[in-house]
């Protein structure tokens, strides 16, 4: 069992304290849990009970804000008033803000927000300590309130020839009502782990043509059927439900057992050679992934169980459950270069980074996005250390890409051997660009990279020192979640 006095803080309800205490797991831990897993209940209510053929588009709307408000208050408790008052606040700037500037005024707004409630978490109120607080749902409503106002603006102000095709597609003719902008932002369904789905996608979910929106844009061909199809999610949420219960498995084995601030001992730096701490930072790094393999594939399955997350049909002619997936875990496990891992982790995230910042940085696209990334997870040194390494990691890897690549091609043992060592230079490259990401702070970070002798730092230099610089033969490494799934 964790330290006393600190697993059984939570801002939120202590309703579920004796449990907490029988199963010796934090309470801010057990409220999100208990929630959802209640709304993956109310998922199924939702879909059987109030489909567009049985309940107004109103209650549709209605009905997933409440509940979401009242998860928030159940994990935060007064806290959730911060949810609350950016929401208000930026649906205020919806309303009166100039068509020009509202993307503008809402980014600052809700960025700027968002910054003030992390560093009071932080730094005044010490609230680090929580592994959940009301910082993670701020999180998801910035990115949604951010992509609808990105929308509207590019939807009501610019011209097609202005827009690319998918800001074309994602644009928004109308601003949204307030019954429609609360619902998107305070969903049930994605309010406590996200993730941030596309407005008009959400919209059309409730409204009922989510699914031939889908299936047309997919050139679904009938077959002789005189109506579209209605596919049934089940298989897609069993799915996902074993991968989220072995994933908690994991979590509350591998997790506890290999603690990434080990990586930062002084003894164990001290005491063991270089090849056994890097190798105990792979498994450290590898044992703390199941905690997001569990949470964001448990949020997956919550949105599908609703009817939501629909994406077409694939090349076996399977229903395709993905679209608002958040992660591919065969994909992460097994890539092959940096931009692999980068497009198949916190993918829609990925795609909210894409779209309100590197489609429209006018120059330094990467730098601009990672920085953007690094100020909206927080105020722990340990994430711009993160993001910030991963710049000169990024071109590093797409110069050795350019570079080399090609010429191992040519045979399939060639490639062979190129994949393994490639899937081996990636998986360490991402435990050393990621660890600070998990310490948080400057010191230890510092001690890692130093026991480290910053090797990382160093290779990449001298790869961009040495290389030639081709042409980059691929896209950014910010991609859509549709991008990645159709590659």
């Amino acid at each position: 069992m964790a330290e006393p006095n600190i697993p059984f803080r939570t801002t939120g309800s202590k309703l579920l304290h004796p449990v907490s205490e029988l199963l010796g797991v934090p309470l801010d831990q057990v409220n999100f849990l208990a929630c959802q897993l209640c709304a993956l209940l109310a998922a199924f209510w939702f879909r059987l009970y109030l489909s567009p053929n049985k309940a107004s588009t109103s209650i549709r709307h209605a009905v997933p804000a409440l509940l979401g408000a009242y998860f928030a208050i159940f994990c935060f408790g007064w806290y959730s008033l911060h949810i609350f008052t950016m929401v208000s606040i930026c649906y205020c700037i919806m309303l009166k803000a100039s068509i020009q500037n509202v993307h503008r005024y809402s980014l600052i707004a809700a960025m700027g927000y968002l910054i003030l409630c992390q560093i009071s978490r932080v730094y005044i109120f010490n609230y680090g300590l929580l592994s959940t607080d009301f910082s993670g749902p701020l999180m998801i409503i910035t990115q949604k309130i951010t992509t609808v106002a990105f929308q509207v603006h590019d939807g009501l102000c610019k011209k097609d020839e202005e827009l690319t095709s998918e800001q074309q597609h994602l644009a928004v003719k109308a601003r949204p009502t307030l019954l429609e902008y609360l619902s998107y932002n305070l969903s049930f369904l994605s309010i406590l782990a996200g993730p941030c789905s596309n407005y008009k996608d959400y919209i059309a979910f409730i409204e009922g043509r989510h699914i031939a929106v889908k299936l047309l844009e997919r050139n679904w061909k009938p077959n002789g059927y005189n109506r579209l199809p209605e596919p049934s999610p089940t298989r897609a949420i069993v799915y996902k439900l074993c991968i989220t219960t072995g994933s908690l498995i994991l979590f509350l084995s591998l997790t506890k057992a290999f603690p990434v601030v080990y990586i930062a001992d002084d003894k164990f730096i001290n005491e063991a050679s270089f090849l056994a701490r890097l190798s105990y930072t792979y498994i450290a790094m590898q044992a703390a992934r199941p905690k997001y393999y569990f949470a964001w594939t448990l949020a997956d399955a919550i949105n599908n169980a609703a009817g939501y997350g629909f994406n077409g049909i694939d090349a076996q002619g399977q229903y395709r459950w993905d679209l608002i997936s958040n992660l591919n875990i065969w994909h992460i496990e097994t890539a092959t270069s940096f931009k692999m891992y980068i497009d198949n982790w916190n993918i829609q995230t990925a795609a909210w980074l894409k779209r309100v910042c590197y489609d429209r940085a006018p120059h330094s696209r990467t730098a601009f996005t990672f920085f953007l990334s690094a100020v909206w997870h927080g105020v722990y040194p340990g994430y711009y250390f993160t993001f910030i390494t991963a710049i000169p990691i990024t071109f590093a890897a797409r110069a050795m890409r350019n570079n080399f690549r090609h010429h191992f091609l040519s045979s399939r043992t060639k490639k062979v051997i190129y994949d393994i060592v490639t899937w081996a230079v990636t998986q360490l490259s991402i435990c050393y660009t990621a660890a600070p990401f998990l310490l948080l702070a400057v010191e230890p970070t510092f001690k890692f990279y130093k026991s480290m002798y910053f090797y990382f730092h160093i290779l990449s230099i001298l790869v961009l020192l040495v290389l030639p610089i081709k042409p980059n033969t691929v896209k950014s490494q910010v991609h859509t979640s549709s991008n990645n799934k159709e590659n």
